[in-house]
């Protein structure tokens, strides 16, 4: 039996949802980013507070298919953008049919109607959410980060960090450091 939990999106995530699980006596078999497999069933009292706890830390056991579906969409795409460093194969649309075993056009038409946004503009966010953190740590530049992020050039990565923030990621770097400074001089 599977069980989808909403924004379990980390490792801390896992592990309070593990340790969850082993205080109420359910045992697993599988934990991974926004789903827990258990061996056997679960009763409906274990279910009700293991539903009940998960919201005091955030967390919230899903019930219906689209709410799982929408939820296995985001965490397949923050596991790719945030959570590993290996090129998919394929593009976007087809790693994300491949993972969650639908048509890209259910995936993409599902998503958009309860989300009101397509998942090419989520990963977009994402991605530049990771370009900005990437940005801070200031190890790699502009060229790495986009290779890193599957961009075909720098140019499309300033192009679409500018249209999303406003902002081009030099002057977004020289702000970090002026911010710095500014700290620094208290």
């Amino acid at each position: 039996m599977k069980l989808y939990i909403k924004y379990m999106v980390s490792q801390r995530c896992k592990i309070l949802v593990g340790q969850e699980l082993r205080r109420l006596g359910v045992d697993y078999a599988d934990l991974d980013l926004g789903m827990v497999k258990i061996k056997g069933s679960i009763t409906q009292e274990k279910r009700i507070l293991f539903q009940q706890n998960l919201l005091k830390s955030g967390l919230e056991l899903l019930d219906d298919t689209k709410s799982i579906l929408i939820d296995r969409i985001k965490t397949a795409i923050i596991e790719m953008i945030h959570h590993t460093d290996e090129i998919p194969k394929t593009n976007y649309s087809g790693y994300l049919s491949e993972k969650l075993g639908y048509d890209y056009t259910y995936l993409s038409n599902t998503f958009s109607e309860v989300k009101g946004i397509t998942i090419q503009h989520y990963i977009i966010k994402h991605k530049i959410e990771k370009v900005k953190e990437l940005l801070l740590y200031d190890e790699l530049n502009l060229t790495e980060i986009g290779h890193k992020l599957h961009y075909s050039s720098p140019s499309h990565l300033s192009n679409q960090f500018k249209k999303v923030t406003g902002l081009t990621p030099s002057f977004f770097k020289k702000m970090k450091k002026k911010r710095q400074q500014n700290l620094e001089n208290l």
